[in-house]
């Protein structure tokens, strides 16, 4: 298999779960994941960095899966080998460090620590679509509509075709209606 068949692959499946799991299907996103994962390590003579790059995003996954279904303590020890895995980095590591307040922002939010969440997520970045969702979703947990709404608004006016834009296209025409 050419480098990048097993990459397009790899990233096709990641995009593939990543649509299941905000659909709630976490079964299928979990699949889909994996497959992601395998796809992705079978690059031939692939780096170190690169390794763990598939194992970090697929753990950053599982994270979100676990927190998804409620079940805390196993999302958090994905949530710290995730963190390993970006720590033993070289090269990637200062660009794979960005996702990880994303990842504890929203274990947070489905833990019900709101606080924690919104710290956390607003550490992350901000012009992501998916994140000013969460974001906005945050808020109104915290009962802060009229911030809720601004956050549903910036998601709302997202240009691109890609998962996160295609998410926040539907979820903020439910909120601001």
């Amino acid at each position: 298999m050419r480098p990048t068949a097993s990459i397009n692959r790899a990233s096709l499946a990641d995009e593939a779960a990543r649509v299941c799991i905000d659909a709630g299907d976490l079964d299928t996103a979990e699949t889909y994941y994996a497959k992601g994962r395998d796809a992705g390590l079978k690059q031939p003579d692939i780096p170190s960095d690169r390794v763990k790059l598939w194992n970090f995003r697929y753990e950053h996954a599982m994270a979100r899966l676990a927190a998804r279904r409620g079940h805390m303590a196993e999302a958090e020890k994905h949530v710290a080998m995730a963190k390993q895995l970006v720590d033993g980095m070289v090269e990637l590591k200062g660009q794979q460090q960005a996702f990880l307040p994303y990842l504890t922002g929203y274990v947070a939010f489905y833990a019900g620590d709101y606080k924690k969440a919104l710290d956390d997520l607003q550490k992350a970045t901000q012009n992501d679509a998916f994140i000013q969702c969460m974001i906005g979703e945050t808020y109104e947990k915290l009962g802060e509509k009229d911030r809720a709404m601004e956050y549903y608004r910036k998601a709302a006016g997202v240009q691109g075709h890609n998962p996160p834009a295609a998410y926040a296209k539907w979820f903020t025409r439910r909120k601001l209606d």
